[in-house]
């Protein structure tokens, strides 16, 4: 049963970044769009992630909960030491979802109000993602510091450093680049359509400069990621399939097929994910001293083993219909308003 929970924990992390990285780029779009364009931007980016938004957030609950009953060595680890970014990363989520809410519901749509709601949006997609990528950075940086004696070793240390801002900033770019893709195929114009593969094109170039530094930082903070995943052929693999799948998403984006591209980004960051979580499976949690925590090593009894993996397949028999239902409507209510 704990490769049934370990599967739930690592499809749960996947869809967050699939998903949740696509509603936090919409964010980032749009602050990086000038103001003669912005209201087309939001509103594109409101029928795109409206069906979603609030299910998003679903799949991070999921891997929490996971974490903290499966594997509760693992997640007080990482909540002392990276508590920090954590909050941060919290903060940012809850002010985002307040400000999607009250600049699409607020019964008063006031000029002044508005303005602020869209700046609290705007910039908070930005901040989310960034520390979801520290954090995500801090866990296999081995800057976590067990045996700490000063708070700024512990607590600060432990996540700003060169190699975990840099995967931050990477995150940041893949999600502008998931957000630009998924609002190519929603764009009802080719006005708009053109402009949101300048994005997605501007987002990638992005992705790539910040995937150098995180290699970069990687070597000088005696990381070296690029041992761990080109010395690894399924590593290696994953890095080769997310390369040929980018080129042939800008084959299809070329020859208008705005669709599926969607299917091809999806699958690029599934891979990126691969190719860096297997290099260091099951250690999700990697110290210093060499003192790596791992989800076999660290995992709850066998019985509560037991009874969360049947909660969460019984969960997803009975969550999951709901939330493709909800997506489909949705989607025929857009198409609808459209015509």
């Amino acid at each position: 049963m704990i490769f049934v929970v370990t599967a739930f924990l690592f499809s749960a992390i996947v869809l967050y970044f699939l998903l949740g990285g696509a509603d936090f780029g919409a964010g980032i779009i749009e602050l990086f769009t000038s103001q003669k364009n912005k209201h087309n931007t939001r509103q594109t980016s409101y029928h795109a992630i409206g069906p979603i938004w609030e299910a998003n957030h679903m799949w991070l609950i999921i891997a929490v909960v996971i974490m903290f009953v499966g594997f509760p060595v693992v997640y007080s680890t990482m909540c002392t030491y990276l508590h920090i970014p954590m909050l941060i990363m919290l903060l940012g989520i809850t002010a985002r979802g307040t400000a999607f809410a009250f600049r699409n519901y607020d019964a008063i749509k006031g000029a002044h109000t508005q303005k602020i709601y869209n700046r609290v949006f705007v910039y908070s997609s930005f901040v989310t993602p960034l520390f979801l990528g520290i954090i995500a950075g801090s866990a296999v940086s081995r800057q976590i510091d067990l045996h700490a004696t000063s708070f700024l070793d512990a607590y600060i240390f432990s996540w700003l450093n060169y190699f975990s801002v840099a995967v931050g900033l990477f995150t940041v770019a893949l999600s502008g680049y998931l957000a630009a893709i998924y609002l190519i195929g929603e764009a009802d114009n080719e006005h708009d359509v053109h402009r949101f593969i300048l994005k997605a094109r501007i987002m990638n170039i992005l992705a790539v400069v910040f995937g150098g530094l995180v290699f970069l930082a990687s070597e000088v903070e005696n990381i070296h990621l690029a041992r761990w995943i080109f010395g690894n052929p399924v590593s290696l693999t994953a890095v080769i399939a997310a390369s040929v799948s980018l080129a042939a998403s800008w084959i299809l984006i070329n020859k208008g097929k705005r669709k599926i591209i969607r299917i091809g980004a999806g699958f690029q960051v599934t891979m990126i994910l691969l190719a860096v979580g297997y290099m260091h499976w099951p250690y999700l949690l990697m110290v210093k001293d060499g003192q790596n925590l791992s989800l076999f090593a660290y995992q709850a009894p066998e019985n509560t083993i037991r009874d969360l993996g049947l909660g969460l397949l019984i969960g997803s028999v009975l969550i999951l219909p709901s939330l493709f239902y909800l997506y489909y409507s949705f989607q025929k209510r857009g198409a609808a308003e459209h015509e």
